[in-house]
Parts: C-alpha cells; sequence; structure tokens
C-alpha cells in the first residue's frame, strides 16, 4: 500500500548558508534577511549582527554567547538590506544620522513564530544594525532545566511558597536572569493568583500575566509602574530591575504590605547585592525584614558530548579547586567519589558543535537565603567577607563552587568556569 503522507523538509545549517550565498549573489534582498534569520534560528542564535566595514559588510551570529562569522557582502547591497530591516520594524529608511530602535514579527518559511528586537547605529562606514532574535514557539525552561540543583533548587523553592518578600536575582547582561524569573513565575502561576509585571521590555508573553512595558518617553518607568501595579489587586509582582532608590522603596513597601516582590539587579554576587541596596540609601533594618532571597547567575557553554574528553589540569589549578570547594558545606551536593578523583574535562571540536567543542549552556547559580543570622549581621554593619562566610556556612554554594560541580559531572569546562566566576579569596 503507498504511503502518501509528506514528510516535512529538514533544512540544514548548509542548505541555509547555501541559500544565504545564492541571495546575496543574485542581489535578491527580501529573501537574503529572511534567509539571515531563519539560518540564525538553525544556529541556536540569540543575536543577529550586520556590520558594515570599509570594503565589504560582514554578518555575525551570537552562538552560545560568543559571536561567530557567517558571511560577507558587498557594500553596494548593503543600504537595500538596512532600507528592508527598518521596514520590517517600522523605523525611518531615511533617517541615518541617530541610532533607531524597533521592533518586527516575523514568520520565517518553516513557520516559527519570531519577535525581533532591531538596534541600527551610524558608523563611520554605515549603519550597524543588531537583531535580538526571540523565538515565540520557544518553551520556558523549568528550573532544573536551566542548571539548578541540589540546595540552591531547594532554598529557591522553599522561597517561591512565601506569601511575601522580595526575591533578586542578579548578573551581567545576558546571563539569562529574565529567563530565570519567567521559569519562578511559571511555578507560582496559578488562576487564584493575580500576577503583574512591569518589564522593559516585555521578552516573552506567557498566558495568565499580566505584563505591562515601561515607556521612558511619558515618564511611565519602574517606579510609576510598580505604584500602579499596587492598585491592581496583585499577589505577586515582578519589575524588571531595581535602578534607583525610588524602586526600592516601592518594592519594599510591596513586600511589607503581603506581596512577593521579584526583580533584578546588577552586582557581580548576591551578597554584593546587600551593599548595593544600602549604598542606594535603602536601610538596613527594612532590607532585613523585607529581602528574602537573592540569586546570582552566569551562563557557562556545555561541553559537546560528542567530541569530550578528558584533559590534564595544571597543580596550580588543582590548588584553587581545592580551596573553594573546602569552603563547600552542603551534605549530598556533589559525589563525594567525583571529589575525591578531581577528573576534568574539554573538547576537540566536531561536525555536530561545528568545530567548536561546545554546545548549549547552561546556568551556574549562587543562591543566598536570609535567616536570622545573617539579618543580625546586616543589622551591626558587618562586612561583605563576614556574610559570605556565614551564607556559605549555612549552605550556600557560591559561582565558583557550582561551576567546579559543573566540570567535575563533565558538563564545562574549568576554562569557561573561570571566565565567569571569581576565584575565591
Amino acid at each position: 500500500m503507498e504511503n502518501n503522507s509528506t514528510q516535512p523538509v529538514v533544512v540544514t545549517a548548509d542548505d541555509y548558508l547555501k541559500q544565504l550565498h545564492e541571495s546575496i549573489l543574485s542581489a535578491n534582498i527580501p529573501q537574503m534577511v529572511m534567509v539571515a534569520i531563519s539560518y540564525a534560528l538553525n544556529m541556536r542564535s540569540s543575536d543577529i549582527h550586520i556590520e558594515p566595514l570599509e570594503n565589504h559588510v560582514r554578518i555575525r551570529y551570537r552562538v552560545d554567547g560568543v559571536l561567530r562569522h557567517i558571511v560577507e557582502y558587498p557594500t553596494n547591497l548593503h543600504p537595500a538590506v538596512v532600507s528592508r530591516i527598518k521596514i520590517m520594524s517600522n523605523l525611518k529608511i531615511d533617517e541615518q544620522r541617530i541610532p533607531q530602535d524597533g521592533r518586527a514579527d516575523v514568520t520565517t518559511k518553516d513557520g516559527r513564530d519570531m519577535d525581533l528586537r532591531v538596534s541600527t547605529l551610524p558608523t563611520v562606514n554605515g549603519e550597524k544594525v543588531v537583531m535580538r532574535l526571540q523565538d515565540k514557539s520557544r518553551k520556558i525552561p523549568d528550573l532544573p532545566e536551566l542548571g539548578i540543583s541540589g540546595n540552591s533548587l531547594k532554598l529557591m523553592e522553599d522561597a517561591l511558597k512565601l506569601p511575601n518578600g522580595i526575591i533578586i536575582n542578579t548578573g551581567p547582561t545576558g546571563s539569562g536572569k529574565t529567563t530565570t524569573l519567567y521559569s519562578c513565575l511559571q511555578r507560582v502561576n496559578k488562576p487564584e493568583v493575580n500576577i503583574l509585571t512591569i518589564e522593559d521590555p516585555v521578552e516573552i508573553q506567557i498566558d495568565g500575566l499580566n505584563q505591562s512595558q515601561v515607556h521612558a518617553d511619558i515618564n511611565y518607568n519602574f517606579a510609576t509602574g510598580m505604584r500602579a501595579a499596587l492598585r491592581q489587586d496583585p499577589n505577586i509582582m515582578m519589575v524588571g530591575e531595581i535602578r534607583d532608590k525610588e524602586t526600592a522603596d516601592t518594592a519594599i513597601e510591596a513586600s511589607l504590605t503581603g506581596h512577593l516582590v521579584f526583580s533584578t539587579l546588577h552586582t557581580n554576587s548576591a551578597v554584593e547585592s546587600l551593599t548595593r541596596l544600602i549604598n542606594m540609601g535603602v536601610p538596613a533594618y527594612l532590607l532585613s525584614s523585607s529581602l528574602e532571597l537573592i540569586i546570582a547567575q552566569r551562563l557557562v557553554r556545555k561541553l559537546c558530548d560528542n567530541c569530550r574528553v578528558q584533559t590534564e589540569t595544571s597543580p596550580e589549578l588543582l590548588e584553587v579547586v581545592k580551596k573553594a570547594m573546602a569552603k563547600l558545606h552542603v551534605e549530598g551536593e556533589i559525589d563525594p567519589e567525583l571529589l575525591k578523583n578531581m577528573k576534568f574535562y574539554t573538547a576537540k571540536g566536531c561536525d555536530k558543535c561545528n568545530g567548536i567543542g561546545y554546545f548549549g549552556r547552561v546556568g551556574l547559580y549562587e543562591v543566598f537565603r536570609m535567616d536570622n543570622s545573617i539579618r543580625k549581621l546586616l543589622y551591626d554593619n558587618a562586612s561583605t567577607m563576614e556574610i559570605l562566610d556565614t551564607a556559605q556556612q549555612h549552605g550556600m554554594v557560591t559561582l565558583e563552587q557550582a561551576g567546579i560541580i559543573k566540570a567535575l559531572q563533565g558538563v564545562t569546562s574549568l576554562d569557561e568556569v573561570y571566565r565567569v566566576a571569581r576565584k575565591a579569596e
């Protein structure tokens, strides 16, 4: 019996690259832009950089946090490429002297819905364009899928059950803070709970959440948004970032009046967030009564399963690792055999990972839970080091320790861990 069902055509990375070259040669600009976006999605890219140089224009993709050169095209095509992207994202075509920001909803040929954030910047060689890709069909991963495990996961799950308080996520731009907060909100997203978010911008729309985007040009900022949200009978609130004392004060007020508040900060570690908030002018006694949990996170590249091999580690680096792990005070956080043998890995590069040695990323998490002893240290104006030591004795796993555990498990390399985490003093 004949089977008439048509199988979906699988387009490989090589096919996309070939199509991209063909559209450049034929100067088919609309096709060139769409293929560049589809290829970027296929490569798991977060951003597309279109950069005019002196004699040509290059396209680079940011994959797993690292930029990769993809293709070049002649400078005479660039004005048409920029105009095409500007039309898609409702930007002014005739304005080339100032930076512009826009967005576009795009459906690729293979049916994937994309939210495109577009930014243009005038340079000496023409306008540079950066497109940030947000795959609307992408599912928000649950906390364990992000890389959170052991005591850190337990501390986070306990905090999510609290009726009120502030949960802060900290880390540099692009470290996955928003995804972690969305994952937390998914856990508490129930029909009987009213959740409001004030974001800049709204990155992923989630059913069940009331999401609002700030507009600085009309003075609708995080602080004014939060004050408005408090009049909307919320149970849980998420404010994109605590940037100033006004937003911090409003978040504290919300937590003290029975709301669970999520937000982000830009600091290097969980404990340093306390210092940052105090420097903003928030009194220690208010912090100690409202703050419940601080998460610090980084993203590291995962070793490719296909070409991962064991590697030699220098005695100096082994000493650094042993010193860090000696301060781990959590039972069962890691298999004792892994600690005893201390084996680390690297990857050679293969076809699966395009010769890079890494494929995908995973989060490293440092989860700091406020308890009475830390509250007392805050009252007594203790140093950051004293608070850090106490937090570690009470079960906090630092970014460095979390990274070493992932390296010992063969998930990532020590090079990646120390690219994002500082060595213990």
